[in-house]
């Protein structure tokens, strides 16, 4: 089995052992050279098939139809960029995309992949009937630190891009709402300094400034650390397809506490965290349970998430699962 890469050019461009990379200026003013470049790419590739990873721009419509002009079946991966929070972001954008190009372009691959079950219905709420299969995002569990003790909750993370939809407002106003001084939160993620600085002036306005400490990127054994650190992790998300670091912080042995609108309900039915509507009242509310448990109810959730994320999230079962799910579109 042999895979190989197509992506644009970058600064930095990320390499990996053993796999083909091919890095292609996607400027979309070079509309008639990047279709050239695709069809050379595929014949001298001659794929078995072609997987399409994320939506919206132009030109992976342009591989698609290039693969398929080929004969290639292809399978789409939106990464739910086809969720209600998302397609309300620009709307006009969006509606004109799925117009143009977008829906003919989801239409016509020959198989869907999505991360969960709520991302599935979605597509069916859209009116996309393509056969589909449910796969999460994998996690490659050799990197991840684990937490050896467990204390009450006082340091809390966050660890994500900072973005408007993953509803750090929503935090700030409850943790001022709960008014304990001895919170620590902690907020890891890059962003945009003009938002930022707004989540700061928030914090500093409702009186928690001093509790909220903005770290930016954190990567590595650095970002392992955080995690071991923390007594508890939260994502107030107001849209999350997956949540790859939500399974990060559940094998690292934290409780989580996220919303509905990331796909995961485990957290409740394997009693790991927290999953709830977000507003500031839940949140609250779900913050306050948290910071009761004592040290004992913590270590518990962290091990019933940790089991919870060996069982289904380990990346070796995620390919796997994801290889059978090639096989079958190829015997189509």
């Amino acid at each position: 089995i042999a895979l190989e890469l197509v992506t644009g050019t970058t600064a930095n461009p990320a390499t990996i052992a053993g796999i083909k990379t091919h890095f292609v200026n996607l400027n979309p003013w070079r509309y008639f050279q990047i279709k050239a470049t695709f069809k050379k790419l595929l014949r001298q590739s001659n794929p078995s098939l072609v997987h399409i990873n994320g939506i919206w721009q132009p030109q992976s419509w342009w591989f698609q139809q290039a693969a398929q002009q080929l004969n290639i079946p292809v399978l789409l991966s939106p990464h739910g960029m086809l969720e209600p929070w998302i397609l309300q972001r620009h709307p006009v954008r969006k509606q004109l995309a799925l117009w143009f190009y977008q829906r003919k372009a989801i239409r016509r691959a020959q198989m869907l992949h999505a991360t969960a079950q709520q991302e599935l219905d979605q597509f069916r709420k859209l009116g996309f009937t393509n056969p589909a299969f449910i796969v999460p995002n994998g996690v490659d569990l050799s990197q991840i630190k684990q937490k050896t003790s467990w204390n009450k909750v006082t340091k809390i993370l966050f660890l994500s891009r900072v973005h408007p939809k993953k509803g750090i407002d929503v935090l700030i106003q409850a943790i001022a709402a709960i008014n304990n001084p001895h919170l620590q939160i902690t907020i890891a993620g890059e962003g945009e300094a003009s938002y930022i600085a707004q989540l700061k002036q928030l914090a500093s306005q409702l009186g928690v400034g001093a509790q909220f400490h903005f770290v930016g990127g954190v990567y590595g054994a650095a970002k392992w650390q955080l995690y071991t650190d923390a007594d508890l992790y939260v994502l107030p998300t107001h849209s999350e397809n997956f949540g790859i670091v939500i399974a990060e912080a559940l094998y690292t042995g934290l409780p989580v506490l996220t919303t509905t609108g990331a796909p995961w309900s485990e957290l409740n039915s394997e009693k790991c965290g927290w999953w709830i509507e977000l507003n500031e009242d839940n949140l609250k509310q779900a913050l306050t349970e948290a910071i009761a448990l004592d040290n004992e109810k913590l270590e518990e959730m962290g091990l019933k998430g940790q089991n919870l994320v060996n069982t289904k999230y380990n990346i070796i079962q995620v390919a796997n699962d994801m290889y059978v799910n090639y096989t079958k579109l190829l015997a189509n």
